[in-house]
């Protein structure tokens, strides 16, 4: 007895020093929901009001019986169910490890007696479900390696099933290393928990015993009979082995057998699932007792041993279970054990990809709606408007707005299998969506649409095809019915006339043509000749009744006559101009063919040569909207990279011709260079030289980067080199060159890290000396173009510029041109650094860099970058300048490293 008083009394002490001593840590948030004023509670822990953290939702004030006191608790809640309410908590290191705390309180605050049900996601993952009908409070607590500086929570309705309410929300910093038994280094898990508890002790613990402000229950609901024991043994233990460092009070107590047979926790578990199992042990007996381990009766351990005076975990992973308990069967003396935590193990979705991300966020832009499209687009539900699979965007609906036109961007959408845009005023012909090589269904109806343009033919699932009601004219082309899978396909109400492709022709497949001027199968008379408003109708001449009938069967015969010679004309002038159609193409193909094949420049190989350059296309380097690289070798042992183009339209074809003839006339150290390309039976290859250090991208995002941090230094002759490519490029040739995509992942490098500039399909020549700008259909990529070309359609070598300063100042921060992580004013990159810079205030450099670089090296790279994402092109310098500064900060740092005696 006497021992046990003196340890609560040292006990006590302890949690006083430790108030004093860890007053609210840092990384602690304290959300009080619902609240409108801060206050600190018993533990001095702060406590802040949730305003500042969501933006949705009510007030109202919970009012139960507290003991004999009664006590009233602000919650917040949400009648607004039809979208989802998220807080948005501020985590101060991205990859560090959090628990999260929320506790839900309903206790009838509406007087309807009517306890809600909710999902509650956590970032991508749908992580519980509560019902307060069942459990009121509701407490969840999960622990989680964060990938993003801000985490989201957020509340899902179910249908008639009330309305979301929380009343707490707490985030707490762990340890790191903590759990990596059951998080590893996946991203893709988080940690429930069901149990934490404080073996052989009545009370529950928390802050500031547990640092980390953990809750530790007391064990007497689970383990009958068994003893507990308590012991002082702080001075005696190295607690720093416990990676998860329990706080040492926990461990101080313990359950022991009081008879020599097995001790045994029962743990209920409402759903079966994948749970992960941590038990303590501390050697507090004066003996080092063994015993085996049992789950669900299987031995998982035998023969352990808790050695006297030291501390020792076990971990478990137990997949699969719908009931746990947890055995301890004796060995050598009384089993023990002092502490124990289970937790249901979670998989959270992988991420979007960027691109994907970009894409959308620009083509919502463009639309001017206001969309709930936060976070991931498909986790934990999928945006409205959005379909996913997966972590893929399958179905994009956007009916009703008014895009104009098809915007580049929804070409960067490569996983969609149905994209609507019926009703969005588009016009013209029907372009950018050739790379949606997966699209199934496409509806374009109730536009103004005029032409099918070239890009159908390579949307080769294709299974249905709308664009009914729009003012398309002339002939429908053969590529539409080389879509084999089409089995819908609605032309109705559009302009069209002539025969139809017979391929279309197919029982498999039904046509919808009615509200033409003349579709058919055949060479005869279309049936809605007759409506034709645009053709008169021959004038027949009716003789009076008084004649005789044989002249008015003449009439008739006459009549018949006059409207087949017509129909007959007409089909043979839409046979004649389709014929001279296809001749015209196929004359252009060959006439083209023939011009590459005497570039000699590049060489051209057979898609034989290539077949065995490249083993088959057997080793994939890289993948874009264009298609597939593959690394090829030539006989004279030289390693090439082959491009494979998937693009087979004429703006495809167009783009591979562009860039043949460009790399075929031009050559310069910081521009890749052409070692040939294959142009037969529709193949678009390209054979570049081989560049093994990867894309810019790759080493500042991708795997590359986690092996070789770039230094400052490094960057800034990337920079360099690529500056002189394309001063090269806009100053060198004639005619003047405008690469139309200048971006990090075109940007390559050699095994020495020299910089070269690629890809050059959207390139523009300027052929007049005098010309200001060109007007050009806006290509590009997302994050990168310009914002006066895309709205002027005005291209000039400072739409490179600007391209090229959203580089510089990927270089600079570290980070992509769009991104989905931090808060709204953070997403664009040009938007969020640019002022920053222009300031001198450089702690948004990238976190690897920082105290590495000389400051006037930066200023002048951080300078020019600014100026080069000018809005006004006008205001944005030329390259050459862009140069010029490069070059001085390049040589700056240089000096700054040889000064400090550091490496390059």
């Amino acid at each position: 007895m006497e021992l046990h008083r003196c340890y609560y009394s040292w006990f006590l002490l302890s949690a006083l020093f430790i108030t004093v001593a860890f007053c609210d840590p840092d990384g602690f948030l304290s959300l009080s929901c619902g609240e409108n004023t801060t206050y600190v509670d018993s533990s001095n822990i702060t406590w802040t009001p949730d305003g500042a953290y969501i933006s949705a939702g009510d007030v109202a004030t919970v009012h139960f019986q507290e003991g004999s006191s009664p006590s009233t608790l602000p919650v917040r809640f949400f009648p607004d169910s039809l979208l989802r309410k998220c807080y948005k908590l501020p985590v101060k290191n991205v990859s560090s490890l959090v628990l999260v705390r929320t506790q839900f309180v309903y206790k009838n605050y509406d007087g309807l007696n009517k306890p809600p049900a909710f999902s509650v996601s956590l970032g991508r993952a749908i992580t519980t479900t509560v019902n307060l009908s069942n459990t009121d409070p509701w407490i969840e607590e999960f622990i989680w390696t964060v990938d993003k500086d801000i985490v989201s929570l957020c509340f899902h309705s179910l249908t008639n099933s009330g309305f979301p309410v929380i009343s707490s929300l707490e985030l707490r910093p762990l340890p790191q290393g903590a759990y990596i038994d059951a998080l590893g280094d996946f991203p893709n898990k988080m940690l429930r928990k069901c149990y934490r508890v404080n073996c052989g002790y009545n009370w529950s613990l928390r802050y500031p015993i547990d640092l980390y402000d953990r809750i530790w229950d007391a064990d007497e609901d689970f383990s009958p009979f068994h003893v507990s024991s308590g012991f002082d043994i702080q001075a005696n233990f190295n607690m720093s082995v416990l990676k998860e460092s329990p706080p040492a009070a926990v461990l101080q107590t313990g359950r022991v057998l009081a008879r020599r047979n097995d001790m045994t926790y029962n743990f209920p578990i409402d759903h079966q699932g994948d749970y992960h199992i941590v038990l303590y042990f501390a050697g507090i007996l004066p003996v080092s007792p063994s015993f085996d381990v049992l789950i669900n009766g299987y031995i998982v351990r035998s023969n352990y041993t808790v050695n006297r005076w030291e501390v020792s975990s076990l971990f478990f992973t137990m997949k699969g279970i719908d009931s746990l308990n947890i055995t301890l069967k004796t060995v050598h003396y009384y089993p023990i054990i002092n502490a124990l935590e289970v937790y249901e193990i979670l998989e959270i979705p992988l991420e979007t990809s960027t691109t994907t991300v970009s894409a959308l966020q620009v083509i919502q832009q463009s639309t001017g709606l206001h969309l709930d499209w936060e976070d991931d687009p498909c986790s934990p539900k999928s945006w409205e408007h959005i379909e996913c699979e997966g972590n893929l965007v399958t179905s994009l609906e956007l009916s009703d707005v008014d895009l104009r036109s098809i915007s580049p961007t929804f070409g960067d959408l490569l996983d969609l299998k149905s994209l609507d845009l019926h009703n969005t005023s588009l016009a013209g012909e029907i372009q950018n969506i050739g790379s949606l090589q997966h699209l199934k269904k496409l509806n374009l109806s109730f536009n103004q649409l005029t032409a099918f343009g070239s890009e159908l033919e390579d949307l080769i699932n294709l299974q249905v095809l709308d664009l009914h009601n729009n003012s398309l004219q002339g002939t429908v082309p053969d590529s539409v019915g080389e879509l084999k899978d089409l089995h819908l396909l609605n032309l109705e109400n559009n302009k069209l006339q002539g025969p139809l492709p017979q391929a279309l022709n197919r029982e498999s497949l039904q046509v919808l043509s009615s509200g033409n001027l003349c579709l058919s199968f055949t060479m005869s008379l279309c049936n809605d000749f007759s409506k034709n408003p645009t053709i008169e109708t021959p004038q027949v001449t009716v003789f009076t009744p008084t004649k005789r009938k044989s002249h008015k069967r003449l009439a008739i015969i006459l009549g018949a006559v006059g409207v087949a010679i017509v129909a007959l004309f007409l089909i043979f002038i839409s046979v004649f101009l389709y014929m001279r159609r296809r001749k015209s193409g196929d004359t252009y193909a060959s006439r083209t063919a023939a011009e590459m094949k005497n570039w000699n420049a590049a060489k051209v190989f057979s898609y034989k040569e290539i077949k065995a350059a490249t083993n088959n296309f057997k080793e994939v380097i890289g993948r874009g909207s264009f298609g597939s690289v593959y690394l090829g070798k030539l006989p004279d042992g030289k390693q090439v990279a082959v491009k494979v183009r998937f693009d087979k339209t004429q703006l495809g074809a167009d783009s591979f011709i562009n860039e043949v003839s460009l790399l075929s006339h031009i050559s310069h150290s910081n521009l890749v260079s052409l070692e040939g390309f294959c142009h037969e039976s529709k193949q678009q290859i390209l054979v570049y030289e081989y560049l093994p250090g990867g894309s810019l991208a790759d080493n500042l995002y991708g795997a590359m980067s986690k092996k070789l941090t770039l230094s400052w230094v490094r960057r800034l002759k990337i920079a360099v080199d690529a500056a002189k490519g394309l001063d090269y490029l806009h100053n060198g040739t004639e005619p003047r060159i405008i690469h139309r995509d200048v971006k990090s992942s075109n940007i390559l490098l050699d095994a020495d890290m020299n910089a070269k500039v690629s890809d050059f399909g959207l390139s523009k020549q300027v052929t007049q000396s005098d010309a200001t700008h060109v007007s050009t259909v806006v290509k590009g990529t997302a994050g990168y173009l310009d914002p006066e070309y895309y709205s002027t359609r005005q291209l000039t070598e400072k739409s490179d510029i600007y391209s090229f300063g959203v580089v510089l100042l990927e270089l600079i921060c570290g980070r992509e041109p769009l991104s989905h992580s931090g808060s709204p004013d953070s997403f664009n990159l040009v938007l969020w650094a640019k002022p920053y810079l222009q300031a001198g205030a450089f702690e948004i450099v990238d976190e690897s860099i920082k105290g590495t670089f000389d400051t006037e090296s930066m200023r002048r790279a951080a300078l020019i970058a600014s100026r080069s994402v000018e809005r006004d092109a006008l205001r944005r310098p030329s390259i050459a300048e862009v140069l010029a500064e490069l070059k001085d900060a390049y040589s700056i740092q240089l000096s700054y490293l040889a000064s400090e005696g550091l490496a390059n």
